[in-house]
């Protein structure tokens, strides 16, 4: 879908012309062209591109190549290295200075900002009323409970700061889903209507099973006859629940956990593992490529996403998970809202009440004595990401919402 005359009426036919060929987007982001949340609003933004928006991104740069091949993006980069609470500050400041210039010379139809310090930068906002562009709070995750001065300004302070702006001078509130949604609106009091939500998605072009031999990989790692439960991602202190229910399975198959990635929590998985002696039973792989994620997926029986039910995962839509389920693999989830959201109750998630190692243990043995049925069960798991999770749809979600701030001026 694209911005048409007849959809929004401003009074500038030049810029009714430009819309009918798509919005001026532009994205405000803090994060570091490193970090899992830029790479999620990457794809969105490219998918906006490729269906005509002309898409602007703000941020920091933390590496010299973005995870971006092939965009229409168009780019400017800070480049920073991150010091706590300074660096949010400085980004804050430069955002202000450059802010009415860019919207004295591009005429953006959307700007869309973060939560943080340069939500100040939107002051300009009472200046520039009459050029008719729309301003949107982006939220991807609500505060949690801290224990330091950084995370309490960033994830407390400049978060209720952000979104009580937002609800003051803004045009509109995004949210991560639906859970998220209800939470801010009931907290701040929002009206739901204010508040948009876009998912996070996965490509289905990459993670496609259709395109990877997991054998060949299996094999590769000597694990042609074992059954494979698989992890990838940051390494949190939580998965070494992971490898304590390890020891605990009993089938008469060998059994070889492979945690992919990376974390601060790595030194104490290879302590544990070494502990515990089951160092036959747990392979621990560095960190890869991201476009190399899928065929290790490919080779797996079985993916975890032990999140545990804390505020900070409860109301999230994990990447992770969406990257198994298109692959076709079935997934032992948590069972929190968060999974509960994009799982529901197919056969594709097999649920455990806790992170506790015997309730794992007992959901990784089931996992093997069903898994004559995983590739059947996990096929359901692709049907939820190509209808519901897709970035298509996530891009689709976030312009249907773009539209209708536009339409309600009508």
């Amino acid at each position: 879908m694209t911005y048409s005359g007849e959809d929004i009426l401003i009074s500038s036919s030049k810029r009714e012309t430009r819309r009918s060929q798509g919005a001026k987007i532009m994205w405000i982001s803090f994060k570091c062209t490193r970090s899992l949340g830029l790479r999620t609003n990457l794809n969105v933004l490219n998918h906006l591109a490729q269906r005509g928006h002309d898409v602007y991104l703000l941020t920091t740069r933390a590496e010299r190549r973005l995870p971006l091949d092939n965009s229409k993006v168009h780019l400017t980069l800070v480049p920073f290295r991150y010091l706590p609470i300074i660096t949010p500050f400085l980004f804050a400041i430069i955002v202000l200075v450059y802010l009415p210039f860019y919207v004295a010379i591009r005429r953006p139809d959307i700007i869309v900002t973060e939560t943080g310090p340069s939500i100040f930068s939107f002051v300009w906002n009472l200046l520039f009323s009459r050029l008719r562009f729309k301003t949107i709070l982006d939220v991807r995750t609500t505060p949690v409970e801290v224990n330091d001065l950084r995370r309490y300004l960033d994830q407390i302070v400049f978060f209720r700061i952000s979104v009580q702006i937002a609800k003051g001078m803004f045009d509109g509130i995004t949210t991560l889903t639906n859970l998220m949604k209800r939470e801010i609106c009931e907290e701040f009091r929002i009206d739901p209507e204010f508040v948009g939500v876009w998912t996070s998605g996965v490509s289905t072009t990459l993670f496609d099973p259709k395109n990877y031999n997991g054998l060949d990989l299996k094999k590769e790692f000597g694990l042609a006859d074992k059954f494979v439960v698989f992890y990838h991602g940051n390494f949190y202190y939580f998965l070494s629940h992971v490898i304590e229910s390890i020891k605990l399975v009993k089938i008469e198959r060998d059994l070889v956990l492979f945690l992919l990635g990376s974390g601060p929590a790595l030194p104490i998985f290879r302590e544990l593992v070494q502990r515990s002696g089951i160092e036959d039973k747990v392979i621990i792989h560095d960190a890869v490529d991201y476009k190399d994620v899928p065929k290790f997926i490919a080779m797996c029986d079985v993916g975890i996403v032990p999140l545990p039910d804390l505020p900070d995962w409860r109301h999230q839509c994990p990447l992770k998970l969406l990257e198994y389920l298109a692959m076709e693999k079935v997934v032992i989830v948590t069972d929190i809202p968060a999974n509960r959201e994009v799982a529901g109750k197919s056969r594709c998630s097999i649920y455990i009440p806790s992170v506790d190692p015997v309730e794992i243990s007992k959901a990784i043995t089931y996992a093997y004595n069903n898994r004559e049925k995983l590739k059947e069960w996990g096929a359901f798991g692709r049907v939820i990401t190509e209808e519901r999770y897709s970035w298509e749809q996530a891009a689709k979600d976030l312009e249907n919402y773009t539209l209708r701030l536009f339409q309600g001026n009508t």
